[in-house]
């Protein structure tokens, strides 16, 4: 049997050292827990990032994936396939938004939105041709594509990827005078996180997403909100927009929980009026609605549906959070969160959030560090008070060291 550090050794002997995992090999999941080479179990507190939100391997999404791939798993859009279609129609029903354009990844979905706001700009409010302006906000996390990376606060994003693609104005996160300030004839749409997730759990003034769209449709710019991390439940709402009553976005962005970490899968959801700026042959994606995908992404919906992931996520992450706020230690500088999307912020003394997320992980729970002094938890919406109370108890021992 090879052993986790030959494993490890091969890993980065042949790959681009683009990430800095722990030092573990996983082989198996299932449901909150997965599984490393030598058989250790551990709780996972970051799922995928948030794209395991119904949990690891769920069997509805497997049998689903099962029986599409047995059947035909890709068409290309030259053709109908007889999946997509049910997909969709489920996918806007949840977020009661027309239309829905699927794509693969969490990027591609950014890239479909950033087009489809700027010929929306174009062909429906008038202005010049490529001249198009967009706002975005500092220490957002949007992806890695060139374009992602260029609406990017963030240096280390960006070192030595220019020239970037020009058309972004940045502002500062929940600020409404600089948004204000920001729109000029040109601005055909705002784009931003309901909630920081790589930026640490950043958590906006209450009622500053209905401020923000009732100043975009004050201002005829699209209101954008992207929801790869936040939605399908995550924050305790099936989108986190939902948490106020009138911040109902423009265009909304999904991805990662989508397919339940299963198979690539994201998409855009906006008005007809402006998915109607797309006409044949102007966008489109080889992978993009294929039938496998959309067969467990329409699975991956209705486990969230049935199994009322978002109101789990709100009852139990408002029990998290209360066991959290009672561990005794200085270490602690803040704890922000909603639902089951929480980050626990270091005095910043302290060296940063890894190393106590590699104390964790020798006790069974994996996290991750995020913006160095936050360890962000995130585990699957189905983990029930008896794991929190297991989790908080080890991460209080950890903590209070």
């Amino acid at each position: 049997m090879t052993n986790q550090s030959d494993i490890i050794d091969q890993t980065d002997r042949r790959s681009a050292h683009n990430y800095n995992p722990l030092p573990l090999v996983l082989e198996r999941g299932e449901g909150i827990w997965v599984w490393d080479t030598d058989g250790n179990k551990y709780l996972d507190c970051l799922s995928a990032y948030s794209a395991v939100n119904q949990g690891h391997c769920h069997p509805k999404i497997i049998d689903a994936m099962v029986k599409q791939a047995q059947k035909i798993t890709l068409t290309s859009r030259a053709f109908h396939n007889d999946r997509m279609g049910p997909f969709l129609e489920k996918l806007c029903q949840m977020a009661k938004m027309d239309k829905a354009l699927p794509m693969n990844t969490g990027a591609e979905a950014v890239e479909t939105a950033i087009k489809a706001a700027r010929k929306w700009g174009y062909e429906v409010k008038g202005v010049e041709n490529n001249k198009a302006e967009i706002i975005v906000v500092r220490d957002n996390f949007h992806g890695r594509t060139i374009t992602a990376v260029s609406m990017s606060s963030e240096p280390e994003y960006r070192k030595n990827f220019g020239p970037f693609t020009p058309g972004f104005k940045l502002i500062d996160y929940d600020d409404l005078p600089a948004l204000e300030e920001a729109i000029g004839p040109n601005t055909v749409a705002l784009i931003m996180e309901p909630i920081q997730g790589e930026a640490g759990i950043i958590i906006p003034s209450d009622g500053f997403l209905t401020s923000a769209r009732k100043i975009c449709k004050k201002n005829d710019i699209l209101f954008v909100l992207d929801e790869i991390q936040t939605g399908l439940g995550r924050t305790g709402k099936t989108f986190c927009f939902q948490h106020e009553k009138n911040a109902v976005p423009d265009i909304l962005i999904v991805g990662k929980a989508l397919s339940g970490g299963v198979y690539p899968v994201s998409a855009i959801l906006a008005s007809n009026e402006v998915m109607n700026v797309f006409t044949p042959g102007i966008h489109g994606s080889t992978f993009g609605g294929n039938p496998l995908g959309a067969a467990i992404g329409l699975a991956a919906l209705n486990v969230i549906e049935e199994e009322r992931l978002a109101e789990r996520s709100q009852i139990v992450g408002a029990y998290l959070m209360r066991k959290l706020q009672e561990i005794k230690t200085n270490k602690i500088f803040e704890i922000r969160g909603k639902g089951l999307f929480i980050g626990i912020e270091l005095d910043h003394s302290l060296g940063g959030a890894r190393s106590y997320c590699e104390a964790l992980m020798k006790r069974g729970i994996l996290c991750k560090e995020t913006h160095e002094h936050v360890i962000r938890l995130a585990p699957p919406l189905i983990i029930e008070n008896e794991q929190i109370d297991w989790m908080v108890e080890h991460i209080a021992a950890v903590l209070q060291n």
